[in-house]
């Protein structure tokens, strides 16, 4: 278990940074916790470096929201939020997304259950003391 700490909103980039860094080659990133923990906040931030030319924001409505990178790489950023039940990501097609070979990022993951694939990179965030962050990662 890796763990990095955002000291502030100002100070997000660098632990984005080094979050790409311990990525590598994975696709599949789980972010769990709690409401207001950060999730969609850090995740903004790792796009930012990722040089993510749309607007970054959550997807709580709309499930899933696609970006693009200067590169015109995509990325899916989804929020599973308001799922009631795994099934219904079978109706948003979430094989297409999640074996597209494209970088995904999956909020409120616990809400897919066993669809989330094994491999996945496990983030959890959690809020301490003074507004800072804790991101305990799972390799």
């Amino acid at each position: 278990m890796i763990e990095l700490i955002i000291e502030s909103p100002e100070k997000i980039s660098f632990p984005a940074k080094e979050f790409l860094k311990i990525l590598g080659n994975k696709k599949i990133v789980a972010f769990f916790g709690e409401m207001g923990a950060g999730k969609t906040t850090f995740i903004k931030a790792v796009c930012k470096e990722l040089n993510v030319t749309d607007g970054v924001s959550s997807p709580t409505f709309a499930l899933v929201y696609e970006y693009r990178t200067q590169n015109n790489s995509l990325i899916y950023h989804f929020d599973f939020y308001r799922i009631n039940y795994a099934s219904e990501l079978f109706d948003l097609g979430y094989e297409d997304y999640f074996y597209s070979g494209n970088l995904c990022f999956i909020e409120w993951p616990e809400k897919a259950g066993h669809l989330i694939p094994a491999d996945a990179l496990k983030v959890h965030i959690s809020v301490l003391d003074n507004n800072k962050r804790s991101l305990k990662i799972e390799e």
